[in-house]
């Protein structure tokens, strides 16, 4: 199993999906934000994608709004017209966006605080922020310190750090259920062998971290078990996963006209 690399926090290395956009878990991943974000979305004048050189787990947020804006570190991955830069710093304006979407991106973020009021900060009262982030500690391997993470999340720990920024969560939800048996076996089993003599190596400078290899047989295996999410996800939070998904809003804090007051009853 795995998760993307994108390097909000560093300009060493990049995302594996820049190379391999079309490795089981992007694919996977792609129909399942989609199932549980784009209820979301609406039509939004201007979305912000932060770490967009992410593979095509961002291709249906395609034409959902007039400006789509791109932002990475990378700029192997953006492409005309996307902005080089770090969600640690964004380079617009407060209230700019109707939509932010950071799929797998804050935990690359340190302090995680700042990464997340930068994104509270240029999203418009009354959007939406659409994340993803990867699940339990517990499941932390040479993989995660290759791609560069600070932390995994509970989705207990996710919703905390949003409200801490000022956001609302509306929905939330584990994913990545249907594969979990199969992840959390190869992420123990990961953990004792690394635990050993036989140590990982370190990448070199500017590396890209590998992507487990997948024969065709278990590839097919494990998108058939990710179309469990799919089947449930559109009506049901799921209470496990190997990823944790949460769509948060930001309050609108205009005042409403006298029009807009609820009516007593006569």
């Amino acid at each position: 199993m795995t998760e993307t690399g994108m390097l909000l926090g560093s300009t060493t290395g990049g995302s594996p999906s820049i190379a391999q956009s079309d490795y089981w878990w992007y694919r996977a991943r792609t129909r399942i934000l989609e199932t549980v974000m784009k209820p979301y979305v609406g039509t939004p004048r201007r979305l912000l994608d932060v770490g967009s050189a992410d593979g095509p787990s961002v291709t249906w947020l395609e034409g959902t709004a007039e400006h789509h804006v791109s932002l990475d570190v990378d700029p192997r991955g953006l492409a005309d017209g996307g902005v080089c830069g770090s969600a640690n710093r964004l380079p617009f304006a407060d209230d700019s966006f109707d939509v932010v979407a950071a799929f797998d991106v804050i935990e690359h973020c340190d302090p995680e605080a700042t990464a997340l009021a930068e994104i509270e900060r240029v999203l418009a009262p009354g959007g939406r922020f659409l994340m993803s982030v990867p699940a339990y500690n517990w499941a932390w391997t040479r993989h995660d310190d290759h791609n560069h993470h600070y932390r995994r999340y509970t989705l207990r720990r996710a919703v905390e750090a949003i409200r801490a920024a000022g956001l609302s969560p509306v929905r939330a939800t584990y994913g990545f259920t249907g594969t979990f048996p199969m992840f959390a076996a190869q992420r123990l089993v990961t953990r004792v062998k690394e635990r050993g003599p036989a140590r990982a190596r370190k990448l070199p400078d500017g590396g890209v971290a590998p992507l487990p290899e997948v024969s065709p047989g278990i590839e097919k295996v494990l998108l058939g078990a990710t179309r469990i999410d799919e089947r449930l996800l559109p009506r049901l939070d799921l209470p496990f996963g190997s990823s944790v998904l949460v769509v948060a809003g930001k309050e609108d804090r205009k005042p409403r006209l006298h029009s807009d007051m609820p009516r007593r009853a006569a």
